[in-house]
């Protein structure tokens, strides 16, 4: 099945791509600046991010990213921030950048 309609135009769009990027480019920073202050910026990035990609498989009714994305938004949440350290914090940025990534790639919805 093809992507494109019969006029030639895409028949789905994928609003949460550029958002994925941004946060997944945010998150390959992140192990440079964590103990920085920087950091914070990029737990709010990530965050607010998170919920916007979660709120577009909403829209996609991919309701399977939904929970992952509301985890994210919190674990990442600059608010109350977990006082995580370790390798393990530094090795959960770029498996969450990775899963924006597949995330943005994947949730489509019809082209209006």
């Amino acid at each position: 099945m093809s992507d494109k309609a019969a006029g030639g135009t895409r028949a789905f769009q994928r609003n949460a791509l550029a958002p994925a990027l941004i946060a997944a480019i945010a998150l390959f920073i992140a192990p440079a600046l964590i103990g920085n202050e920087w950091f914070g910026a990029v737990r709010f990035v990530v965050s607010i991010l998170a919920l916007i990609v979660a709120w577009f498989a909403v829209q996609a009714r991919q309701w399977w990213w939904v929970p992952v994305f509301v985890v994210i938004a919190v674990i990442w949440n600059p608010i109350f921030p977990f006082a995580f350290t370790g390798p393990v914090w530094v090795a959960a940025q770029p498996v969450a950048a990775v899963t924006f990534l597949v995330a943005g790639a994947t949730i489509k919805s019809p082209a209006k």
